[in-house]
């Protein structure tokens, strides 16, 4: 017997098997994993395709990305409709796996290959740390970028509080404007005379530098109207929970307003107030008596206007209304407070969530009369679209409206 076959896992170049070698262990531990994450996210993926997945990859070169790709989503998927959330989770999940090679080119399956034995001053300890803690990286990422891609509306409870906790850095994307307080500034602006005359007496009285000032920018106001009716309830909960993390940042009560309304408006600003997001929410939803009921966004607007816009809180703000569009009142109701608010407001933004789904088209006759008045008309149906969303209020110009009017 050759010293070939007395070795465990080795095969010499002359000798090649008749039959393919299963994956290794490496292998199918992350196979097993990538089956689970695929069916969090909500694909059919049972025992039988991970074992159909298995055999596949005996038969490919490991090596070979677009023979591994297709090779697990042929066994893998089995409907059209579950190929984005396929492609995703495989990039999030084998790509970002950490890969090193000879030549410098990336492999992202190269920790996932069988590797030969090793010699006997080899530490498989470690080495089997090392694989442990870069599936449990490349687990971690794959969900978190699944659960930004997932509708709000399949998401179970378990879900909305991950994501609340990552819509903790999207709350402190907040819009600017421009103070009538000073700050010194080193570019040319404002002269600032009092430091400047005090740098003189350095230079014998001579104002040989002169001191700068520039205006200061600080918050814009953020008034948020989120729409709880029976149309939007599959959305409603993670938006409140956007409204939380915007009202929970340190000195958000200064600058945040946060309402809601179905057939009548709730003004929840003090009800999301606190670091704790389910004690915040548990107050929140006891105020909400018109939750999952009908739909008066001009009648809601109407309260609005008449008791917070007489109190200036929209003059100079950032309008923000998350709905549907789905009205059921008087629309020419709606067009008057929407033209209000307009007038007033420094921006006015609408945010559908329907507007993410394929073949969209505003129809809703609230939605219609919206589009008219909005400023900027934007999804709210996944984290992707409220990241969007927060982008959108950072990159507003700290004297858009001052901008707007000169021109």
């Amino acid at each position: 017997m050759s010293n070939a076959s007395a070795t465990p896992g080795y095969v010499s170049s002359s000798v090649r098997p008749e039959a393919p070698n299963h994956p290794g262990d490496a292998v199918t531990r992350k196979l097993v994993t990538f089956g689970r994450i695929l069916r969090e996210a909500g694909l059919e993926v049972g025992p039988g395709r991970v074992q159909d997945a298995m055999r596949g990859l005996a038969l490919i070169d490991l090596a070979d990305r677009e023979q591994v790709y297709h090779a697990l989503r042929c066994t893998l998927v089995s409907r059209h409709d579950d190929l984005d959330v396929f492609d995703t989770a495989f990039r999030a999940f084998w790509e970002r796996l950490p890969r090193e090679d000879d030549d410098g080119a990336a492999d992202p399956f190269e920790s996932a290959r069988p590797s030969p034995p090793e010699s006997p001053s080899a530490e498989p300890d470690e080495d089997a740390s090392d694989d442990t803690e870069s599936e449990v990286h490349g687990m971690a990422a794959a969900e978190a970028e699944l659960l930004r891609h997932k509708d709000f509306a399949h998401m179970s409870i378990e879900e909305l509080r991950r994501v609340r906790r990552l819509m903790d850095d999207l709350a402190s994307l907040h819009p600017l404007r421009r103070s009538r307080r000073l700050e010194p500034a080193h570019a040319p602006g404002v002269l600032d005379q009092r430091r400047t005359l005090r740098q003189s007496l350095r230079t014998e009285g001579v104002p040989l530098e002169r001191q700068w000032r520039r205006p200061k920018l600080v918050p814009r106001r953020l008034v948020v109207l989120v729409d709880v009716s029976g149309s939007m309830e599959p959305y409603a909960r993670a938006l409140v929970m956007f409204l939380q993390a915007l009202s929970a940042r340190e000195g958000a009560s200064r600058h945040v307003e946060a309402f809601a309304f179905g057939t009548r408006l709730t003004r929840l600003t003090p009800h999301l107030s606190g670091r704790d997001p389910d004690v915040a929410l548990a107050r929140a939803s006891s105020a909400l008596t018109d939750w999952g009921g009908g739909t008066r966004i001009g009648e809601s607007l109407a309260a609005y206007n008449r008791v917070f816009g007489r109190r200036g809180l929209t003059r100079g703000a950032v309008f923000v209304i998350a709905s549907d569009g789905w009205e059921r009142g008087d629309l020419s109701l709606l067009d008057g407070q929407l033209a209000a608010i307009s007038r007033q407001a420094d921006m006015l933004m609408w945010v559908n969530p329907l507007k993410g789904h394929e073949g969209f088209e505003p129809l809703a006759g609230g939605m219609q009369i919206a589009l008219r008045h909005v400023d900027d008309f934007l999804e709210g149906h996944n984290l992707i679209a409220l990241e969007a969303l927060a982008e959108a209020l950072r990159r507003i110009h700290p004297a858009r409206r001052a901008l707007s009017r000169g021109a």
